[in-house]
């Protein structure tokens, strides 16, 4: 899967939790939750949509890992290119 398809999916998903953003300007070093007003459900359901999306499991020990776009970008392509997604 290639660096624009996660962020696709990536986009999609913020867009399911958070419709009236403006995914475009989306800075990439600053989290999720200040640029977009999440409160700890919309990032639940954020994550639930990357699950569905990438066929990744993503531990809550990583969720600081996928804080702002850059950082989530990293580590989805890592967990996409280490073969570590499964299928359900």
């Amino acid at each position: 899967m290639s660096r624009e398809e996660i962020r696709a999916a990536v986009l999609h998903a913020l867009g399911e939790v958070a419709p009236e953003a403006d995914l475009a300007a989306l800075r990439p070093d600053v989290p999720f939750r200040e640029q977009l007003d999440l409160d700890s459900m919309d990032v639940l359901n954020f994550i639930i949509g990357l699950d569905q999306a990438l066929k990744v499991a993503i531990p809550e020990s990583d969720y600081p890992r996928i804080a702002t776009l850059s950082s989530c970008l990293a580590y989805l392509e890592a967990k996409v290119s280490a073969g570590s997604s499964f299928v359900r």
